[in-house]
C-alpha cells in the first residue's frame, strides 16, 4: 500500500475562445486580478476545428491560452471553473455584442506528466470534482512530447498547441523546483 501524500502545486492556465479578439485583453486583465500574474501566454489561434461554438459566438473564432505564475492546489480548479462561469455571464451581461457568447473561458491545469480540463458537462471519461465540475485528462506527458487520448479535442491535437505547453512545461518545472 502506497502511503497517502498531498498533491504538488500545479502550473493553472485558462483557454479563452471569442469572435472579438479586442476582448482578449480586457479579459486577462480580470482574469489576472483573481489568479495572479500572468507568466506566458501562447498566440492567438484560429479556432476553426469545429462549428460546434458557430450558433453562440459566431465565426471567426481565436483561442489563446494564458499561463499563470503563481502554482495553484489541484483541488482549486473547480472553483476556478465556477468563478470563470460567472465572469463569462458577466461580461456577456456589461458587454454589447454582435453574439450571445462573446467570451468562453476553459480553466485547466498541467503537471509534469499530463494537462487536465475544467467542464461543467459530465461525459464517460471525466471526472466529478465537486459542485458539478468535471476533469478530464486531455493531453498526456511520454517520451518529451504530449500525447493525445481517444477523446482529446482537434485543437489540442496540433503541434501548435503541443509546442506551447511544452514551454509552459518547461516553467512549471522551474516553477515546482523552486516551490
Amino acid at each position: 500500500m502506497a502511503d497517502i501524500s498531498s498533491s504538488k502545486p500545479v502550473k493553472l492556465f485558462v483557454g479563452i475562445l471569442s469572435s472579438d479578439n479586442t476582448l482578449l485583453e480586457e479579459v486577462e486583465y480580470l482574469l489576472a486580478k483573481r489568479l495572479g500574474k500572468v507568466d506566458i501566454k501562447s498566440e492567438i489561434f484560429p479556432f476553426d476545428f469545429t462549428d460546434y461554438y458557430k450558433k453562440e459566438m459566431g465565426t471567426n473564432i481565436s483561442r489563446q491560452f494564458l499561463c499563470f505564475k503563481e502554482l495553484i492546489n489541484p483541488e482549486e480548479l473547480s472553483d476556478i471553473k465556477i468563478w470563470t462561469n460567472e465572469l463569462e455571464n458577466e461580461i456577456k451581461c456589461y458587454r454589447k455584442s454582435d453574439v450571445a457568447r462573446p467570451i468562453n473561458l476553459d480553466p485547466g491545469y498541467l503537471t509534469h506528466c499530463n494537462l487536465i480540463i475544467a467542464s461543467a458537462k459530465d461525459y464517460y471519461h471525466r471526472i466529478h470534482l465537486q459542485n458539478g465540475i468535471y476533469a478530464e485528462v486531455t493531453l498526456f506527458y511520454q517520451h518529451e512530447v504530449f500525447k493525445n487520448l481517444p477523446w482529446t479535442y482537434p485543437d489540442f491535437q496540433t503541434e501548435e498547441y503541443k509546442n506551447f505547453f511544452l514551454k509552459v512545461r518547461t516553467l512549471y518545472a522551474k516553477d515546482i523546483s523552486n516551490n
